[in-house]
């Protein structure tokens, strides 16, 4: 997605300005992060000009405000991926199976409200004559908010972002960062690291942002609670545009899947439906996310004609992200790698467009590096794991998903 430049008369100036260049990046899971990643490290190779982490202002939602904070902290692209995808030991490991454990004081606290509430629709269906589903409608207040522990995240990010070099204090960025979680109580965005936003530690805007309603808990910042920034906007590009980006740098990992029946391989079906709840849901859900950001780039287009804004996302028949395992260790190298490559492919498909709109603002295509089909983001397992008991592990994990991704063999005799 592009949109034209129209430059307003000005008079003349003796030392031409520094474009000014922001990048923002929505949400989409574990595996928008590793998409974002995999593209990011495609961009910082093939872009000449552009520094990921020299922008003027970084914008993230959800997952991907951890990765726009890392950027604004100064930690490389090829440093995120070795955090993230690598599963390196190391300082900066960050490894996504920290998500998955059960919110258990979530649990607690809703189980201790369950007498009192069954009491009071007793009560209210016995003594007070209501109906029975009047009654016990109240008993909805015993469900969890969320099923898995999100303070992993602040915790995490935290210590990622307090060894030396870096901050977990919006204020002490040398760039702006904004990350845009929702207030649960009011339905409107909040912009941590904003003025008056801005006293909220990093790594809780972060947990904020990406507490998922059903997934994760809400987040409790000042006596308030928030949720995930997506249910407001997918991008919230606004906040850079309105401080006068010249370039405004958009990555969406999240796009509807267009199935083809003539093209199977074992990941693609004739019909969603084929994949079930959880396949239906997803369509669901990417096609209201991808639906408000389309509409969000043509408000951007008609209400800032002076910036230029570029949109990185996948194929909309890519089925490799559709159905990516993302806390596969296996998969998660193999959707990096994916979405590596796919973005180098689509920065040389959209050569004729990218090349006039980037050289205004500084950057240009290196082809060399986008040609050379030698380039690859990740390594063989084997140097990827430093100790020959790792490279075990990893061998052993990726034949053990090997097995559970066959299909089940039928039964004979029966």
């Amino acid at each position: 997605m592009t949109t034209s430049r129209k430059v307003p008369h000005s008079p003349a100036r003796t030392k031409p300005r520094r474009p000014r260049i922001a990048l923002a990046l929505a949400g989409g899971g574990p595996l928008g992060a590793i998409y974002e990643i995999g593209a990011l490290c495609a961009l910082d190779e093939g872009l000449q000009g552009l520094d990921l982490n020299g922008c003027d202002h970084y914008v993230g939602v959800s997952a991907g405000g951890f990765i726009a904070a890392g950027l604004a902290n100064g930690i490389r692209p090829r440093q995120l991926c070795e955090a993230f995808i690598e599963d390196r030991p190391s300082a900066d490991n960050f490894d996504p199976s920290w998500l998955l454990k059960p919110a258990w004081s979530e649990f607690g606290d809703r189980l201790q409200r369950l007498p009192r509430l069954l009491a009071g629709a007793l009560w209210a269906w016995g003594a007070q004559g209501k109906g029975f589903t009047n009654a016990f409608e109240r008993m909805g207040a015993a469900l969890p908010t969320g099923v898995l522990d999100n303070e992993g995240i602040h915790l995490q990010i935290e210590r990622l972002f307090s060894q030396p070099g870096r901050s977990n204090d919006f204020r002490e960025l040398r760039a702006r960062l904004t990350l845009v979680a929702t207030q649960l109580d009011t339905g409107e965005a909040a912009p941590f690291g904003r003025p008056g936003w801005d006293h909220v530690p990093i790594s809780r805007a972060i947990q904020a942002s990406a507490a998922l309603p059903g997934l994760f808990p809400p987040v409790e910042i000042g006596g308030q609670h928030y949720v995930d920034g997506a249910l407001k906007k997918t991008l919230h590009a606004t906040v850079a545009l309105d401080e006068g980006a010249d370039l405004l740098v958009c990555l969406n990992p999240l796009v509807p899947f267009h199935t083809n029946p003539s093209l199977q391989d074992g990941r693609r079906i004739p019909s969603l439906v084929e994949g079930g709840l959880p396949a239906v849901m997803s369509q669901t859900f990417r096609s209201m996310i991808h639906s408000r950001l389309e509409l969000g780039l043509k408000h951007y287009e008609r209400a800032y004609p002076d910036s230029d804004i570029v949109l990185f996302e996948p194929d909309q028949r890519d089925a490799t992200l559709f159905f990516a395992n993302t806390f596969s260790y296996r998969q998660r190298r193999e959707i990096a790698e994916h979405a590596y490559q796919q973005t180098r492919r689509m920065l040389l498909d959209r050569q004729a467009v990218l090349t006039p709109q980037l050289a205004r603002h500084g950057i240009a295509l290196d082809l060399r590096a986008l040609r050379d089909p030698g380039r690859h983001l990740l390594g063989s397992h084997a140097s990827a794991a430093r100790t020959t008991l790792g490279a075990r592990l990893h061998a052993t994990l990726d034949e053990l998903q090997r097995q559970l991704d066959r299909p089940a063999a039928p039964a004979h005799g029966r």
